[in-house]
């Protein structure tokens, strides 16, 4: 089932986060971009500012091979970028994957990225392979793209609905159990703990809204 996700990245590790060092208020978006093995090439906007060489605002960096301003209108600029397909960054990895970017927004504090892929396991496998190559990533938001809400899933929230599958799928309720909430929690950005609220109280409403009730339940919701 075609899911979407959101992650985040410290605002360093990334290439174009070298501008904040010189603006540090600015805001980047990049255009969406569809990867291709041969090249990337994706244009992006520079928003939040008024200076006369915003390309130099950009510092030298391994990952980048040429910036073009294109266009600006009043306090944004539209610049093109060649990226150095040998640097291991986020695009590196969508590009290798061949996982669809849908949008990305870059601040002083953190670059958010939100792709999409055609299972979800296609999004492990960009969280896997950030991780390899010394990304920091974290994953914010993850959930399936569905026109129609069961029952159940409108009783979860997001967070336990994304934990009680990605547990499901990484095999945590098999017996023995192929990976711990550790685990669970590092690829969900969250906490040990964190991973066992979101399960248990995923559980209690999937039971809540599945079990039928009791005599002894006196018609009260759990």
């Amino acid at each position: 089932m075609a899911t979407e996700a959101t992650f985040t990245v410290p605002s360093d590790q990334f290439p174009l986060g070298t501008v904040f060092a010189q603006l540090p208020d600015v805001t980047v978006e990049l255009e969406r971009l569809i990867p291709s093995r041969d090249v990337v090439i994706p244009y992006f906007w520079v928003r939040g500012t008024e200076v006369e060489d915003v390309e130099g605002a950009f510092s030298d960096h391994s990952g980048l091979k040429q910036i073009q301003l294109v266009d600006s209108v009043e306090d944004e600029y539209l610049l093109r970028v060649e990226w150095s397909l040998e640097y291991d960054d986020v695009l590196s990895v969508l590009t290798e994957t061949e996982i669809p970017l849908i949008k990305a927004t870059g601040t002083n504090q953190q670059w958010t990225f939100d792709i999409r892929g055609d299972t979800r396991s296609d999004i492990a496998t960009v969280h896997s392979r950030c991780r390899e190559v010394g990304i920091p990533i974290t994953l914010t938001e993850l959930h399936a793209l569905t026109p129609v809400e069961t029952e159940t899933e409108a009783a979860l929230t997001e967070t336990q609905q994304d934990a009680l599958v990605l547990a499901y799928e990484r095999g945590y309720f098999e017996s023995p159990r192929e990976v711990t909430m550790e685990e669970l929690g590092d690829e969900l950005g969250i906490s040990q703990q964190a991973v066992g609220s979101r399960l248990r109280r995923g559980m209690k409403h999937i039971l809540g809204s599945t079990l039928p009730p009791t005599e002894d339940s006196n018609n009260k919701t759990v």
